[in-house]
């Protein structure tokens, strides 16, 4: 492969290729220690001369890119010399100075990827070695990637996969800095310095377009941007273990300059990296007096300004800010007029609105106590809110779940009542205009109308519970007020079920309403005080009873009747049972207009088998006294032998907890031990088929639970999965009876322990042919 004059470089080239899937080969020969290298080393020395060739630089560089990519090992102390020297050159230098000036030519791609791959390749070296000329030089080429000109993704091809690399450097240098323990490695000041400048140059290069050429961009351009922003957000992220406060504090102060020169792409970018070290920052008090410097400056009133184009990019990273921050503002309270102030003046800008809208919820939420005197307020401007074009569906049911968050923090129902009924009262218009504009055939404003009712709604509900972290005297003995139970608090939830059920009975195709539906209801499902939506039950089985097979979403219906159950299991009064009898009925109507098969509409069979295993042990009584309950258990079966993974799941689910031993007594016993006795071969026998080889090996280990359960708890089960082995229609061959005899008396003896879903996977792979684990 030397290049000599008058050689054919074509004949090189092809040498080089050679060499190159013989190299691969012997990645693969010396991994299995099959091969030595020492033959092919040799030629490595040659390959690396082809380098500085110029018609043989590309297939060459790809050879070694390759080679660093898959094979590092391959490469001796001196082939890695001689790469250095090559990557430090002169020629090294002009081909990256190029692409800082946008020159991506297919040979500058190809010696950046060969540059990044040996960087993967020896990161440790680059990081540890400093004094290294070479490795220094290399790993300035490196930082110089991301100073390239054009947009990442878009224009530059290398920037993205240039921050991979330097992701990998800080993982290592964070690596390497917790495993030192105190004494920190003499080379990690000059390694965080470089980190340091990634993410100066990271800053550069995460700044928007300004708005004609962004508006230019395909989607995939968009996308490519995107990407290498949540990159660099993810390196931010990493490095602040590294770097610290500093970096919070160098961010902080790089955004106030950018304020005070009106920069205000600048400013976004900066305010973007501040956001990416929200979640890693503590409550140092450093952090606090920067952040203070900079929400006490003009930052909020600056992009209320109508008076000077700002990018609404600008404002959005702005408002993130405020979301992502908001435990700052629960703290220094001072800063929350002018904040609400820009969220509220940014409502009005449709590009803005949904933004705003969430950050004034997440405010909203995090300060509610502090808000409590400002809630008149609040309602004033919602209701100016309506007035205005961007009143949309998203915009509407945020504002409204933040002020809801406000009432939540009163701290006596009554005094909520008067707020409360007066966001009542504007949801009620969505609900009128949706009733107008059915009768008046306006089908787009009639389903948005119903839409943003029920949606406002489930944000209400969603905003009225107590918040995770509220205090709760377990001492306290005090009477729970009896305000949600009767007089204006009644009436009050009565409007609030009238105006769901309105809505719901007009749109019960539409899977947007039916969701806002069930949310509403489970909004009070998690709440242990009374309250506007803390419903009886018997609301929710009016909602599952009015729900036909054609009902949109019907299997989130079923989930919610699930959820009201498992919100009521220790309360077994006799609403509960009328309410579990009343959704037992129903499941069993469901199933016969389903023909009995689970195949049919497997989401709705599986959410119905999840009711009907909700029902065991609390419910059985009402499961006991359904009409045509066998529909039930014979849908179940069935389940077990379905396509679809979701109604075998559910359905073995199912009969793992309705076979295990409860203590029942009476007609519930007897039902119990009849169910058992007349299904259990059946239910046997179907497992049986599933691990004799028919079901997926990813279906084992839910299979595995009934077979556990049943063997554990039912005595009969021995002679159940005998018969079954030894059915005429047992679907493997490959097995003898001596096989299934060996792995019954092994699942026998497991009884229900952890290694019976070994023992079942192993029988699997033996009725698949292969080796029988425990045959004698």
């Amino acid at each position: 492969m030397a290049i000599t004059p008058g050689q054919d470089v074509k004949t090189t080239e092809e040498g080089v290729k050679c060499f190159q899937s013989w190299v691969m080969y012997a990645h693969r020969a010396w991994i299995d220690k099959a091969l030595e290298l020492q033959p092919l080393r040799p030629l490595t020395h040659l390959a690396i001369q082809a380098l500085h060739h110029e018609d043989l630089f590309d297939v060459t560089v790809d050879l070694f890119t390759d080679v660093l990519i898959n094979f590092s090992a391959f490469l001796t102390a001196g082939d890695l010399e001689s790469l250095s020297t090559v990557l430090a050159s002169t020629r090294a230098r002009q081909i990256v100075s190029g692409l800082k000036r946008g020159h991506y030519d297919t040979e500058a791609i190809s010696f950046a990827r060969f540059l990044l791959a040996y960087g993967d390749a020896f990161v440790q070296d680059l990081a540890k070695k400093v004094e290294d000329p070479l490795l220094s030089q290399i790993v300035h080429q490196l930082l110089e990637l991301l100073r390239c000109e054009g947009y990442a993704g878009v224009e530059d091809e290398i920037c993205a996969q240039a921050i991979e690399f330097w992701m990998t450097y800080t993982e290592f240098l964070i690596d390497s800095l917790f495993a030192a323990g105190e004494e920190k490695p003499v080379w990690m000041d000059m390694a965080r310095q470089r980190v340091v400048e990634v993410i100066e140059a990271s800053w550069v290069k995460v700044r928007m377009p300004a708005g004609e050429l962004a508006a230019s961009w395909d989607s995939d351009a968009r996308a490519g941007f995107k990407a290498f922003r949540a990159d660099v957000r993810d390196l931010l992220q990493s490095s602040y273990t590294l770097l610290g406060v500093d970096i919070f504090e160098k961010l902080a102060q790089l955004a106030l300059q950018s304020l005070e020169s009106r920069a205000w792409l600048h400013l976004e970018a900066t305010l973007f990296c501040l956001n990416a070290l929200s979640d890693s920052i503590s409550d140092e008090d450093s952090v606090d007096a920067m952040l203070c410097r900079l929400f006490g400056s003009s930052l909020f009133a600056d992009m209320s300004s109508t008076g000077e184009p700002i990018p609404a990019k600008t404002r959005q990273t702005a408002m993130n800010m405020i979301t992502e921050y908001t435990a700052f503002f629960e703290r220094h309270v001072e800063y929350l007029p002018a904040m609400l102030n820009f969220l509220f003046e940014s409502l009005k800008a449709p590009a803005l609105a949904g933004v705003a809208a969430k950050a004034i919820l997440s405010s909203c939420s995090s300060c509610r106590q502090n808000l409590i005197p400002e809630l008149g307020a609040f309602l004033q401007q919602y209701e100016v809110l309506l007035t205005w074009a961007t009143a949309e569906v998203y915009t509407k049911e945020k504002v409204i779940g933040g002020i809801a968050a406000i009432i939540q923090a009163i701290p006596r129902d009554e005094d909520k009542y008067g707020p409360l009924s007066t966001l009542i009262q504007f949801i009620d218009r969505d609900v009128s205009d949706c009733i107008k504009f059915m009768e008046a055939s306006q089908a787009e404003k009639f389903q948005s109308s119903g839409i943003c009712a029920l949606k406002c709604l489930a944000s209400m509900g969603k905003a009225l519970q107590a918040p995770d972290d509220a205090f709760i005297d377990l001492d306290a003995d005090a009477p729970q007020s009896a305000f949600w139970a009767e007089g204006q608090g009644a009436s009050l939830q009565a409007k609030v079920v009238q105006m769901m059920e309105t809505v719901t009975s007009l749109m019960r195709w539409n899977s947007d309403v039916v969701e806002a539906g069930c949310q509403i209801l489970k909004s009070g499902y998690k709440e242990s005080a009374p309250g506007l939506f803390v419903f009886p039950p018997e609301v929710t089985v009016d909602l599952v009873l009015a729900s036909k097979l054609d009902t949109a979403r019907l299997d989130y219906v079923l989930d919610t009747a699930c959820a009201m159950l498992n919100r009521h299991v220790h309360e077994p009064e006799t609403t509960i049972k009328s309410a579990a009898s009343a959704l037992m009925n129903n499941l069993l109507g469901i199933i016969h207009l389903m023909g009995g098969e689970p195949s049919s509409d497997p989401e709705v069979a599986s959410s119905g088998i999840d009711l009907a295993d909700k029902m065991v042990p609390h419910y059985l009584d009402c499961m006991m006294s359904a009409h045509n309950v066998q529909r039930l258990f014979d849908f179940t079966l069935k389940g077990l032998t379905a396509a679809e993974i979701m109604p075998k799941r559910t359905a073995a689910h199912f009969w793992a907890t309705f076979v295990q031993n409860y203590e029942v007594s009476g007609d519930v016993a007897i039902f119990v031990g009849a169910v058992t006795q007349r299904y259990g071969p059946q239910l046997c026998h179907i497992l049986v088929r599933n691990i004799g080889g028919e079901a997926a090996r990813s279906e084992l280990d839910v299979l595995a639970e009934p077979l556990k359960k049943l063997v554990f708890a039912q005595p009969q089960a021995k002679v159940w999965l005998s018969n079954a082995l030894s059915s005429e229609d047992f679907p493997s061959q490959k097995v003898g009876s001596t096989e299934k005899r060996v792995w019954l008396q092994k699942i026998l003896n497991l009884r229900g322990a952890k290694g019976t879903n070994a023992a079942v996977k192993d029988f699997w792979m033996a009725c698949r042919g292969r080796e029988f684990a425990y045959a004698s």
